[in-house]
């Protein structure tokens, strides 16, 4: 077992970007209360770049920006962008699609305004827009106490295939034909 190539392993696997070889040293160094050599971090990296060329592994370790990471074989691309795919077309509860809504209809509106339309909390609903970057912070209002004001993000845009805000439709598309029950009929 390779106790080296392990730590090192982990610490580029749990990089959230490329980690450098200085930084990689500098961990270890301080790991291990001692000065690691370069050399010995190098012929580690380098083992463990021939450790997942091999077709077990889905992903192997990328030289990338001066750094290393590890990402997956362009083999998968195809089934991580079904995944992607499907996670982003995740269905909206109804009181946060009401929610996104109304904040799609008079952007740039605070919290309490949306709850004084709603009637309800909103609390839960907006802070899920927010973790899923479909609604952003617009600013702060110039009234009293300065509330946030939340608008929709190009996310928004995404998720709706919509280009422009003009495009979402407009209260006479969603009129419904009048109820002709009772009417009476011509020649009756």
């Amino acid at each position: 077992m390779d106790f080296l190539l392990n730590h090192i392993e982990a610490l580029i696997f749990c990089s959230p970007s490329p980690i450098k070889l200085a930084d990689i040293k500098s961990c270890l160094s301080e790991m291990f209360n001692s000065e690691i050599p370069e050399e010995d971090i190098q012929g580690a990296i380098q083992r463990i770049e021939e450790k997942f060329q091999k077709d077990d592994f889905s992903f192997q370790l990328y030289r990338s920006a001066g750094g290393f990471q590890f990402l997956t074989k362009p083999a998968y691309q195809a089934s991580i962008a079904i995944l992607l795919k499907q996670q982003s077309k995740k269905r909206l509860s109804t009181s946060a699609m009401e929610t996104l809504s109304i904040i799609a209809y008079k952007q740039p509106i605070s919290k309490t305004e949306v709850e004084n339309i709603r009637g309800v909390n909103c609390d839960y609903a907006i802070q899920k827009l927010l973790d899923k970057g479909l609604i952003e912070l617009r600013g702060k209002a110039e009234t009293v106490g300065r509330p946030m004001l939340y608008g929709t993000s190009p996310k928004f845009m995404e998720y709706f295939g919509i280009n422009d805000i003009a495009e979402l439709p407009t209260p006479k598309d969603f009129s419904e034909e009048v109820n002709s029950i009772g009417e009476a009929g011509e020649n009756q």
